[in-house]
């Protein structure tokens, strides 16, 4: 069975003291990879689902030391907060950026959902393209479908306007293809565990700080930073759960 680690939303700066909302946000993640570790042993791959740094490329020399020497592939995405440097810097082995990985009897495909310099986030007409020839040539496979912005309304006024502006086109591919079983995304600092028919729809809190859910505004939840472990079944369902540090850094 397919083991799965997803952190997201590092938000690191150059300054490696750099803090968002009180957080400082490269201990923060290093704490996180540290609680994580038994699940990273055991992990196939490791996620990284956007805004790795805050919109400052010298977070990315931060991401290279943390995440390079953990012994596993690890496929990366753009949110909206990542730089161009992104592609050029997470490029070299264990790094990776989009594209698509076959593990076992599953295949996991990674969108590229930013829009440069919006909060919102698009898939181009590429990107659905590409989805939907990855979903058509899988096979016997089961899908696992990645990408940084959320392409439901989670019933945040705020929230819900920086979501996945283009999700019609999105979830019309993704109705198209039956063996889809779920859809991961970052973005939202938050559990969201859900289902859309029979496909699972899965966010994950951030590696720094968290966002209150259903508020019409923006607020700064008070819970701790924290990653996700996946393992994909031989039937298609996804065992999965949230895990937490036990204090904010």
């Amino acid at each position: 069975m397919p083991m799965l680690v997803q952190v997201t939303d590092f938000h690191l700066f150059g300054d490696p003291e750099g803090r968002l909302r009180r957080v400082a946000s490269l201990p923060a993640l290093e704490a996180v990879l540290s609680a994580a570790a038994a699940d990273i042993r055991r992990a196939d791959a490791l996620l990284a689902t956007g805004d790795l740094v805050q919109d400052d490329p010298a977070g990315y020399a931060h991401v290279r030391q943390a995440l390079g020497g953990l012994g596993l592939p690890v496929r990366c995405i753009a949110g909206n907060h990542d730089t161009p440097e992104l592609a050029r810097d997470l490029t070299a082995a264990p790094f990776s950026i989009n594209g698509h990985l076959d593990l076992q009897g599953w295949r996991i495909v990674l969108l590229d959902s930013q829009v440069p310099g919006r909060g919102e986030g698009a898939l181009s007409a590429t990107e659905l393209e590409r989805l939907d020839a990855a979903l058509a040539g899988i096979g016997d496979r089961h899908a696992l479908v990645v990408l940084h912005h959320q392409p439901v309304g989670l019933d945040s006024q705020w929230l819900d306007g920086i979501g996945l502006a283009n999700a019609t086109d999105f979830l019309a591919v993704i109705d198209r293809h039956p063996t889809v079983r779920g859809i991961l995304f970052g973005h939202v600092h938050q559990v969201v565990d859900d289902w859309r028919g029979s496909v699972r729809l899965l966010g994950t809190p951030s590696t720094c700080a968290q966002f209150r859910p259903r508020t019409a505004h923006f607020e700064v939840d008070d819970l701790p930073p924290a990653w996700r472990r996946l393992s994909l079944q031989a039937d298609g369902s996804i065992e999965t759960s949230v895990g937490w540090l036990q204090t904010v850094v």
